[in-house]
């Protein structure tokens, strides 16, 4: 231990003697004996080995020589798919959390039971998951892309804070790319340093985790390292910027290139007048093309070997088909990203970039989770169509070697059909219809969103309680299911807070003048949506000024009386023909169980984890992953909570014995992420 921990004391002065080597010559120099024998050799990580086919497929930029820090420099980077660089080192690197079963992808065993070697292997995961060392072989890189952001294309934008590792290759055959994000500045970094603070980094860690254990597909992380290096950070944008420790996230996953990675040949852009650094370049999408599909594709590429328009065209069907499978999920699951760009599109189909990301408590289809999208392009129920309009963006950067009418043709025929079977089929998993499907299954589904919407009930915990209905016509314990499922809906003073007016009164006043005086004025301005937004917010904080607790348990009673009515019916129609209604019931129960969860990384959650984690604790943050590691109950579990610490200004017995499977807590509803 003591050899590791005087590594972490004193590794950086090797690292920046390395700094200035990398911009005179190649990255193989750094393999030398003399550069080797600089960097720390690990010990636990020793036995993963990198072949790195991204580097050798794809163009790479080699950067300036000089002066020192001219790999860095902030420049486009025309001709080349990726630009090789070196991670900038942290003070006191510290490990907040490792995910075992991320780990595991890459052939790492399960943590030792001696204390003494748990802590050694900590200290190793702090040094080389910070970037502060390289483990032999990996080849740090900064991946060149473009993207169209909140629908208008941003030109160069690429791995401003993240930094390819290289690619591991295990004993079982699998091959996993490695990434550090928050390692310091790229070329792709524009006018930002290249770091992420503990806050964001913790949020991406939990959630990659969270997603991969209910079943989506995802990119992974092994870990989240922090740091007594600080960066200066304004949270909301309000002025008020604080100083925020630095982190990084180790992140893996068959590969990161996204649909951006294909815009960077595209020419000048009619409404930005920006343009990809690669413009003209049409061979190098077709070496892209060629490693995508050969790689992450291989059965299309074997089934294609002569006519690469029949491949591309084979893949790109195969890339709609996995997003709107991916996109279905989230809506089942209840999960809004936040910032669907064509940059955070992956092209094998993952959720990838967890930003201002939340999964929904009370139920709204218009829920925004990123507070910085004022137009709501990117808000829940919009985030299908956002998808298939990043795939049509997709489809034009193939050209030409996918034709644009034929991937045009694709996407029409392919990505509605998809996401909608996949989607139904999901939903009817949820309710527990295990049999026959049926044409009204839609509908069923459509009224239970919008009997939610008008009760302002509990997405997930909606869901979950659901597979303790009562079923059958005479069936007892109905008046005490309603009970339990409308302590699940939004109280009165959550929807006040929800709904709350944002303008100043006097803003709203001057805003719907111009809008009468000087039309063009307000439409240029472009805050039409906010203001019908506002009036909406006003309206309805007028009707609950208006409503009683009685009224509005009495009404949300109703409303959920006239679905489960629906409900039960369609589970009659479902148990029929069904000689043992007994299996049928153990099979309806055991498939809501592994489709409706009864933990997700909420908003507040999150929030506890890293305020401690700020605080210098780190158990909540293990104690949470723990907890999404096994979001389901299974069969014959008992339903066994996390007790929440008690947040800052809550009171009362009641919120310190809040689990995470309650319900949130009604401060919950003024979280705001950017």
């Amino acid at each position: 231990m003591a050899s590791l921990k005087a590594v972490l004391g004193t590794s950086f002065p090797a690292v920046r003697v390395l700094s200035p080597l990398f911009g005179c010559r190649p990255q193989p120099a750094l393999c030398s004996a003399s550069a080797a024998a600089m960097e720390p050799a690990p010990r636990w990580l020793a036995g993963l080995r990198f072949d790195n086919r991204a580097l050798r497929a794809l163009p790479v930029e080699t950067p300036p020589s000089d002066p020192e820090g001219a790999a860095a420099a902030p420049r486009l980077v025309p001709g080349a798919c990726f630009s090789r660089v070196r991670p900038a080192p942290l003070r006191q690197p510290r490990l907040v959390a490792l995910s075992e079963p991320a780990l595991a992808l890459l052939g790492l065993g399960a943590p030792p039971a001696d204390a003494a070697a748990r802590e050694e292997r900590e200290a190793e995961a702090a040094l080389f998951f910070s970037g502060n060392a390289l483990l032999p072989g990996a080849e740090p890189a900064a991946h060149c892309y473009c993207g169209h952001q909140f629908g208008q294309f941003a030109g160069q934008l690429g791995d401003g804070a993240a930094m390819y590792l290289g690619e591991v290759c295990t004993a079982a055959g699998e091959r996993w790319e490695l990434q550090l994000k928050g390692t310091g500045p790229t070329p792709f970094s524009r006018q930002a340093d290249g770091r992420k603070v503990l806050r964001s980094s913790i949020r991406e860690f939990l959630c990659s985790e969270a997603m991969f254990h209910l079943g989506v597909p995802t990119t992974r992380a092994g870990a989240c390292v922090t740091s007594q290096s600080t960066v200066v950070r304004d949270m909301f944008y309000d002025g008020n910027p604080k100083h925020e420790p630095c982190a990084v996230v180790l992140r893996i996953a068959s590969t990161f290139l996204r649909f951006g990675s294909f815009e960077i040949f595209k020419p000048e852009d009619e409404h930005t007048g920006r343009a990809g650094p690669s413009v003209g370049r049409n061979d190098i999408r077709i070496q892209m093309l060629d490693y995508v599909v050969s790689t992450f594709y291989p059965e299309i590429q074997a089934t294609h070997t002569s006519d690469t328009v029949q491949r591309n065209a084979a893949f790109f069907r195969e890339v709609t088909r996995r997003t709107a499978r991916l996109v279905a999920e989230w809506q089942c699951v209840g999960f809004c990203h936040g910032v669907l760009n064509t940059d955070n599109m992956s092209i094998v189909g993952l959720t990838i970039d967890y930003g201002p990301f939340g999964f929904l408590d009370r139920y709204d289809p218009d829920h925004i989770c990123n507070a910085s999208d004022n137009g709501g392009r990117y808000s829940f129920s919009k985030q299908p169509e956002v998808c298939k309009w990043n795939l049509q963006k997709l489809a034009e950067a193939l050209e030409p070697e996918l034709p644009l009418e034929l991937g045009e043709a694709i996407l029409a025929e392919e990505y509605d059909a998809e996401f909608h079977r996949h989607y139904l089929q999901k939903m009817r998993r949820k309710l527990g219809l295990v049999r026959a499907e049926r044409e009204e299954d839609a509908a069923l589904v459509a009224k239970l969103l919008e009997t939610m919407h008008l009760t302002g009930a509990d997405f997930t915990n909606t869901f979950y309680l659901l597979s303790a209905f009562p079923v059958g016509p005479e069936s007892q314990g109905l008046d005490a299911f309603l009970t339990t499922l409308t302590e699940q809906c939004a109280s009165l003073e959550e929807l006040r807070l929800a709904f709350r007016p944002q303008m100043d009164p006097r803003q709203l006043s001057m805003m719907l003048m111009l809008a009468q005086s000087n039309p063009q004025l307000f439409a240029l301005i472009g805050t039409r949506a906010n203001v019908t937004k506002e009036l909406e917010r006003v309206e309805q904080q007028s009707r609950l000024e208006q409503l009683s607790p009685a009224e509005l348990l009495s009404r949300n009673r109703g409303h959920w009386a006239d679905w489960l009515q629906e409900y039960r019916a369609r589970l009659e129609k479902d148990r029929e023909g069904d000689g043992d209604a007994t299996a049928w019931q153990a099979e309806r129960v055991r498939a809501m169980h592994a489709s409706n969860p009864r933990y997700v990384l909420r908003n507040y959650i999150a929030q506890n984890a890293i305020e401690a984690a700020e605080n210098g604790d780190f158990s909540e943050v293990r104690r949470v992953l723990k907890l999404l590691e096994a979001p389901f109950r299974r069969e014959g579990e008992a339903a066994e909570a996390l007790a929440a610490p008690e947040p800052e200004g809550a009171g009362g017995t009641a919120d310190r014995r809040r689990s995470y499977s309650d319900k949130p807590p009604l401060w919950a509803v003024e979280l705001c992420v950017t």
